[in-house]
C-alpha cells in the first residue's frame, strides 16, 4: 500500500484529497497535517470533517508525518511548500505539489531540491488541462506570428494568485510553441492608454468572482478568424484524483522534478 500524507487537510482541496485517497486502490491515508495552532490539531480527522471517527488524529508534527508516509500531497502556499519539499527530500519521501503562486526564487529552490528528491509539480492536476497544454503548444507552433495569443482564466473570489498556475502553464506552452521566452512576451492585463498591442505579446486576463472552479481559454486571433481552445472544470475533485494518480506514479522513479505531462505519458519521461 502506498502511504499518503495530506498537508493542509482542513481546506477544501485537503478534504477532497482525503476522499480521493480513500477511493484510490493501493493507497492508504497515513497522516493528516495542519499548520501549528489550527483548530483541527489533536482531533480525529473523521470527526473534524463532520463524519465518523476514523482513528487518525490531525497533527502539526511534520517529521512524524513524513516518517509515516511514502508520499506527501501539498496544495498549500509557496513558502510552506518549498520548506516541506526540502524536508521531504531529506526524509526520502516523494512530494506531489499542487500549490500555485510561486516566484522565480521558489522555482529555483524546488529545482535544486529535485536533484535529490522526487517531485511532481503542476499548476493543474487534471487530465483535460494537461491535454490542453499539449494542444496549445502545437497550435502556437503551427500558426504564424499574425495570430495574437490571449489567455483568459476565471476562478472563485477567494483565489489569491493571478494569473492562475494553469494560465501560466498555458502561457509557457504557447511560448515554447513560438520559440520565445514567456518572461519577455507576457502582458499581464491592460489599463488606460496602453497603445497598440505589442507584436508577439502573450496576453493574460484574470476573472475573480462567485464560485468558478476553473475556466481557461487560449485564443489565437488572426486575420479573418479566431481559434479558441477551452477547458472548464465542473468538479474540484478531479484535481484531487489527478494528484493521487501522480502519487502512485512516483513510486520507483529517479530523483527529479516531473510534471503531470510526465505522469500522463505526454512529457517524454
Amino acid at each position: 500500500m502506498r502511504k499518503i500524507a495530506v498537508f493542509g487537510v482542513s481546506g477544501r482541496m485537503g478534504q477532497m484529497l482525503v476522499q480521493a485517497t480513500d477511493e484510490q486502490p493501493g493507497a492508504v491515508l497515513a497522516a493528516a497535517v495542519e499548520r501549528a495552532g489550527h483548530g483541527w490539531i489533536g482531533q480525529d480527522l473523521g470527526q473534524a470533517m463532520g463524519g465518523a471517527a476514523r482513528g487518525l488524529v490531525v497533527t502539526d508534527d511534520i517529521d512524524a508525518a513524513l516518517a509515516a508516509s511514502d508520499v506527501v500531497i501539498d496544495f498549500t502556499a509557496p513558502d510552506a511548500t518549498v520548506a516541506l519539499a526540502a524536508r521531504a527530500a531529506q526524509a526520502g519521501v516523494a512530494h506531489v505539489i499542487g500549490t500555485t503562486g510561486f516566484d522565480d526564487s521558489h522555482l529555483a529552490a524546488l529545482a535544486e531540491i529535485a536533484t535529490r528528491g522526487h517531485i511532481v509539480r503542476a499548476g493543474n492536476m487534471s487530465l483535460g488541462v494537461n491535454l490542453l497544454v499539449t494542444l496549445a503548444r502545437q497550435v502556437a507552433s503551427a500558426l504564424g506570428a499574425e495570430y495574437d495569443i490571449e489567455i483568459i482564466e476565471a476562478h472563485h473570489r477567494h483565489k489569491v494568485d493571478a494569473p492562475s498556475g494553469t494560465a501560466l502553464m498555458l502561457g509557457q506552452a504557447v511560448a515554447e510553441g513560438r520559440g520565445v521566452s514567456l518572461a519577455d512576451m507576457a502582458d499581464r492585463g491592460r489599463d488606460g492608454m496602453t497603445g497598440a498591442r505589442r507584436d508577439g505579446a502573450i496576453g493574460f486576463h484574470a476573472i475573480r468572482g462567485g464560485d468558478f472552479i476553473g475556466e481557461h481559454d487560449v485564443i489565437f486571433a488572426g486575420p479573418g478568424e479566431r481559434v479558441t481552445l477551452r477547458h472548464v472544470a465542473s468538479d474540484r475533485a478531479l484535481f484531487a484524483r489527478g494528484a493521487l494518480r501522480a502519487a502512485m506514479w512516483l513510486e520507483g522513479r529517479a530523483p527529479g522534478e516531473y510534471s503531470m505531462l510526465d505522469v500522463l505519458g505526454l512529457g517524454g519521461r
